[in-house]
C-alpha cells in the first residue's frame, strides 16, 4: 500500500516539495516560532500520513503536522 501524504487542502505532497505554514506554531524545546506564511522547502515524508520532516530556519531536523501545512 502506498502512503499518501496530503496537506490542510487535501492537496498530495511529495518528497522535495515546498509547503507553507498556515499557523503560527511554537517550536518545542526551543525558543523559536514558525510564522504563519513561513516556505519550508525541500520536505521528507515519514512512514505517518499525518507528518512530515523538513530543516526549517534555526531547526534541523523538524516533524510537523500536515494539518498545519499547505503546499507552496
Amino acid at each position: 500500500m502506498t502512503l499518501i501524504v496530503k496537506d490542510s487542502n487535501g492537496t498530495q505532497l511529495s518528497d522535495g516539495d515546498s509547503v507553507m505554514v498556515i499557523k503560527d506554531l511554537k517550536v518545542k524545546g526551543t525558543s523559536v516560532t514558525l510564522k504563519r506564511g513561513t516556505v519550508i522547502k525541500n520536505i521528507r515524508l515519514t512512514g505517518d500520513e499525518d507528518l512530515i520532516e523538513c530543516n526549517a530556519e534555526k531547526v534541523k531536523g523538524l516533524v510537523l503536522r500536515t494539518e498545519f501545512l499547505k503546499k507552496a
